[in-house]
Formats: C-alpha cells, structure tokens, sequence
C-alpha cells in the first residue's frame, strides 16, 4: 500500500506480504512418506502375505458364494432397520405415551445388549419358545409350527441384524425429523394436512438430508457386521474363508482375500452415497458441501483451495 504522508510528506515505503512458511508441515509430510513407502514395500515384499495365493483365491466359487449371501444379507437387513427404524421413530415422538414408551423399551432393549448375543438367542429361539404359533391369547390355535424349522440360520441372522439395526435407525430417523424447524408442522396443521400426510410430504423429504449420511455411515458397517453371524454357522464371506484356511492351512492369504472384497464392497458404498447425498442437497447450501472428490471422501486427501475461505 503506497500514498504521501500528509504532515512530512513522505511517501512510506511499499509493504511486501511475505506468506508464512509452514516448515512443520513440510517436515511432516516427508515422515508420512517415508513412513508409507516402508508400509507399502514391507506390505509387497512380504512372503508371508503369498500374494498368488491371494489371487488364486479372491475369485473362488465358494468366496463368491459367501461374498453373494453377505449381499443379500446386508440388503434385506437394511431394509428390515430402515423400515422399522421410521416406525420406531414416529411411535417414539407419538403424544401417546404407550406408543413412546413401547418404542423407547424397544430402542432401550436392543441398542443396550451386544449384537452377537442377539444372533445367538434368534439362533436358539427354540430353547425359549419350543412351537410358535397363531391363535387367540389364552385360546385355541389356528395355525403353528416347530421353532427349530421356522428360525433357520439365514431367518436368525435377518432377525438379529434387521432388528438390531431398527433400533439405531429410529434414533437416526428422529434425530432427522427434529431437524425440520417446527414451524413447517404448524404450516402444514394450519392448512389442514393430516400427521401422516404432513410427514409424508413435508417432514421427511426435508429430513432425508440429514438421514442420508448416517444411514449411509450404518449401511456400511452392516456390511461389515455380517461376518458375526459366522457364531450360528450361516455361510456367508467369512464363513467361506475360514472353511477354505480350515482345509489349506493358508490363513494369512485368506483374510487378505476377505479384508480386499470388504474394502471393495465399502468403496462402491461410498461412491453410492455421495451421489444420493448430492441428489437430496440440491437446492441448498449443502449442495457445495457435497462436491467431494473419491479421494478426499474415503482417504480424507484435500487438493485445491480449502472451502469456507480458507487457503492452501
């Protein structure tokens, strides 16, 4: 900045910004380096890894197999949670106290005992509840059945996952529903609009903003839950892997194996909710927000000009 002094005229001299030089994190950066290059080549040069034994194995009819059902798995509980989830979330926010306190014993009940012991109880139902059945209470039955052919592994598994995850989701979808200012209800309450109606149209597409990431956050982690149900002997990915290092004796190669397809499988997730995230934010300041690259989304990598202002 240049101009004349007034009162001695004189011209100050011109200020030169110099930028500040970070030598921290330069420093910092040449260790992360050095560090990952070592992880890298320890990781390749390793004959202990049996990177053929990896690729012979990653493509397996039985790795397939069980990389189907852990699919199939994960989808239909993700179904089961979402679905009860805002079931659970709506009775939870219910003026009816009932309605409320059922839904929070249920939340209560299921978030506050381990996932594992939940499969196993579904697993062995038939110790609590030998024959279950339909009929009028304390009355005849109409129709029923052995428990042990009614809850199959896959039935336990579906049961144990999905109604686990139900209860996590209610909280997800509440906490989504409460973030719609109160006086969109009003609105809608003023113009006539019945609750389910308001909820239908109004609430929940504005709440899918900020559903979607955690639900996305927990799709994700299901995926990688499933392997629990190898306690009640449902083949699914794990189970697969362990069957084969049972027989080979190759257990290093073999988790390779599975721990490659679960990180393929959550890399394709995602990718799959950035873009449904990008989808909801349209229209609003969050539609900025959402224009992460791959590599700053899933490795936390930042190139270009920071947002908010900031510099590089």
């Amino acid at each position: 900045m240049t101009g004349t002094n007034e009162r001695t005229g004189t011209t100050p001299d011109e200020i030169r910004a110099v930028p500040v030089r970070h030598y921290g994190r330069w420093v910092a950066g040449v260790v992360i380096v050095f560090a990952a290059v070592l992880v890298l080549r320890s990781v390749a040069t390793n004959a202990n890894m049996e990177w053929g034994v990896v690729g012979d194995y990653l493509f397996n009819d039985r790795v397939i197999r069980g990389l189907q059902n852990t699919l199939i798995l994960t989808a239909i509980s993700m179904v089961i949670g979402v679905a009860g989830g805002i079931v659970l979330a709506v009775m939870r926010m219910s003026p009816n106290p009932l309605t409320s306190g059922a839904a929070g014993i249920y939340i209560w009940l299921f978030r506050g005992t381990p996932l594992i012991t939940q499969l196993v109880i579904w697993n062995y139902l038939a110790l609590f509840y030998p024959r279950l059945g339909i009929g009028i209470p304390f009355g005849p039955e109409f129709a029923g059945a052995n428990t042990n052919s009614l809850i199959t592994p896959f039935m336990a598994a579906l049961l144990g996952l999905g109604l686990n995850e139900a209860a996590y989701m209610a909280e997800i979808v509440r906490g989504g529903i409460l973030s719609v200012d109160a006086g969109q209800l009003e609105a809608a309450s003023a113009l006539g609009m019945s609750r389910g109606k308001t909820l239908r149209r109004i609430i929940l597409p504005q709440a899918m903003r900020v559903i979607i990431p955690p639900t996305g956050n927990e799709t994700i982690a299901m995926l990688k839950t499933t392997s629990l149900v190898v306690v009640i002997g449902y083949f699914e990915l794990m189970t697969a892997v362990q069957q084969i290092y049972a027989q080979n004796y190759k257990i290093a190669p073999l988790l390779i194996v599975a721990a490659l397809w679960y990180l393929f499988l959550t890399s394709v997730l995602t990718l799959i909710q950035m873009q449904i995230e990008k989808h909801f934010a349209r229209g609003t300041s969050r539609a900025e927000a959402t224009r992460v690259t791959w590599a700053n989304r899933m490795l936390g990598f930042r190139f270009g000009n920071r947002d908010q202002g900031g510099q590089r």
